[in-house]
């Protein structure tokens, strides 16, 4: 069995696959553990659900986290003696990475990029992830990532209404019922919302003219927040595994690499099919 870790600015993102099948997931506050803390809680979690702890074979983390990558893999020596597998610059991806500098990308969107390519193969896709930050990601039928967009997400939207006003409140971020909010709770989950959804129609909009004119495309929402826009009909499918997906194809794609257990230093860049991408 697979333990998956997406390890976001606000949440851990947890998933347990046998084999391609997502046995259960959880979520967890990703904020200032210590590896014991991490263990004690992965063993927990993953009992309650039924899990025996030994029967982990792999752990693979995906993190845009840098400071949380050395507890967690230390959580994963010590509470299950496995050598982590870490999605980052040097593995293999299947991508054709066209970044001017594609060790800038983040590991999170590599990962929903290589779960799109696995889930909608051959096809033409946006990925938008609605996150602690809200991000797109193009990706072309041949496999070439061809760049994104990042814009403040919803809750940090929320938050810095609340950090840099006198007296506009935090919210719950939620669909309103109304486009006109009869209270400021109200008025300001509207404007989050709305902002939002139509930020997304037109960014899309101007994708699809821009980069694929009149080709069939997949837009693809995932994130926390995605479902919050699952009866807007801007998104083609939901799936808000599909991070977890991508960990999980990225671990099979380096399964020799991972075997080995290489010794020499890794080659800081991300890889497309196991050829170096330039820079």
């Amino acid at each position: 069995m697979l333990l998956a870790l997406d390890i976001g600015n606000s949440q851990i993102l947890g998933g347990v696959f046998k084999n391609d099948e997502i046995l259960f997931k959880f979520r967890k506050t990703s904020k200032g553990y210590t590896s014991d803390e991490f263990g004690i809680f992965f063993k927990g979690v993953l009992r309650e659900n039924g899990i025996n702890p030994g029967d982990i074979s792999k752990i693979a983390i995906c993190s845009v986290v840098p400071g949380l990558i050395y507890p967690l893999y230390q959580s994963a020596i010590k509470y299950f003696n496995i050598e982590p597998f870490i999605l980052q610059p040097g593995i293999k991806t299947g991508l054709n990475l066209k970044y001017k500098n594609p060790q800038e990308i983040g590991a999170d969107r590599i990962a929903n990029a290589i779960g799109a390519t696995k889930l909608f193969e051959n096809k033409n896709a946006i990925i938008v992830d609605l996150g602690t930050a809200t991000t797109f990601c193009i990706i072309s039928a041949k496999k070439e990532y061809l760049g994104g967009i990042i814009m403040p997400g919803l809750k940090i939207s929320m938050e810095a209404l609340a950090i840099e006003t006198a007296k506009l409140p935090k919210v719950e971020i939620l669909k309103p019922q109304n486009l006109i909010g009869k209270s400021t709770v109200e008025a300001i989950q509207s404007g989050l919302y709305f902002s939002h959804l139509l930020a997304i129609k037109g960014i899309i909009a101007e994708i699809k003219k821009e980069y694929f004119n009149k080709a069939n495309i997949t837009i693809i929402g995932t994130g926390g927040f995605s479902k919050i826009f699952e009866n807007d009909k801007v998104f083609d499918y939901i799936n808000p595994d599909l991070v977890l997906i991508g960990i999980n194809v990225a671990v099979k794609m380096n399964e020799e690499t991972i075997s080995k257990k290489s010794r020499d230093k890794p080659v800081m860049t991300w890889c497309i099919s196991g050829q170096k991408q330039k820079a």
